[in-house]
């Protein structure tokens, strides 16, 4: 891709080498109704649907050679009863979410999935929550041409709000229909029972993708001498002096928090990684996703 940017949160670039990935979703979170992730049988129908880009690992017998002989490019045919993936995204958009980047990281990431589910035709819809009530949505679209309006969803949200995460995911699944992934965008920084969300995203058939979003001075905060803390969402503040032992229990306390929450997907069949917003987006889509095999 040239030319004027699509959208200001990927470049074209960026939006060029998703086209040649998709989402590499467990096959028991799919549905058995239209869409482009084949059905582990492979497909039985022959009602010819539509044209989509070759993925590594596709099988080749649906590939178009006419097409190749005359593009030097394989698109692959796709037919009607293949299995469908709902793609929901949900960006935590509370205050804690405003420190050093991390919600400008989420949207990142947020349009980099919606559009791997939109370019293999699969169905989008994302969320965003701030205050109990005060949620905005993207209704669940499909195809490229679906793109704007989700970089437009995703432009206009601003973060600052207190809703805790646990009771964003229950609003989104008031609104949700279809088996398929979750992303969940988010710090994770919430008192609530994730244990009790996450249990409801996996008996609602959505496998869990969880990508913990964190900024560099939280990985390895530098405190010296007396400090406050004030708390993003709520205000409350903490006098804190003689930080070195103070530090140590933080680093053990986070590492516990983290395995904590990769046990609570992995328990789900669902996954997990923690990142740091001093990652180049470009490494984390394009080298740590596909290493850890979350897109193919």
């Amino acid at each position: 891709m040239t030319g004027q940017p699509l959208t200001s949160l990927l470049s074209n670039a960026h939006l060029d080498r998703l086209a040649r990935l998709r989402i590499n979703a467990n096959r028991r979170f799919t549905n058995r109704s239209r869409g482009e992730h084949f059905a582990g049988k492979g497909g039985a129908s022959t009602e010819f649907c539509d044209y989509r880009d070759y993925s590594p690992g596709d099988d080749t017998r649906f590939v178009d050679w006419n097409i190749f002989s005359r593009l030097h490019r394989p698109y692959l045919k796709v037919f009607h009863q293949e299995e469908e993936l709902h793609i929901v995204i949900l960006v935590d958009a509370s205050g804690s979410m405003q420190f050093e980047g991390k919600f400008e990281r989420a949207k990142e990431l947020a349009a980099a999935f919606g559009v791997l589910g939109l370019r293999n035709g699969e169905r989008v819809s994302a969320h965003a929550f701030r205050r109990a009530g005060a949620g905005v949505r993207l209704a669940p679209c499909r195809r490229g041409t679906s793109m704007t309006k989700l970089f437009s969803f995703l432009e206009g949200v601003d973060a600052g709000g207190d809703l805790p995460l646990e009771k964003g995911i229950e609003q989104m699944l008031r609104h949700h229909n279809g088996r398929g992934v979750c992303v969940l965008l988010s710090d994770f920084f919430s008192v609530g029972d994730l244990k009790r969300s996450f249990n409801f995203l996996h008996g609602a058939g959505l496998e869990i993708f969880a990508v913990q979003i964190l900024g560099p001075g939280e990985i390895e905060p530098d405190l010296p001498g007396d400090f406050r803390l004030v708390d993003a969402e709520y205000g409350h503040t903490l006098d804190i002096s003689a930080a070195g032992e103070l530090l140590a229990f933080y680093q053990e306390h986070r590492a516990a928090f983290e395995e904590n929450l990769a046990t609570l997907c992995r328990q789900r069949a669902g996954r997990f990684l923690s990142t740091s917003t001093a990652q180049p987006i470009e490494w984390l889509l394009f080298d740590e996703f596909r290493r850890k095999g979350w897109v193919a």
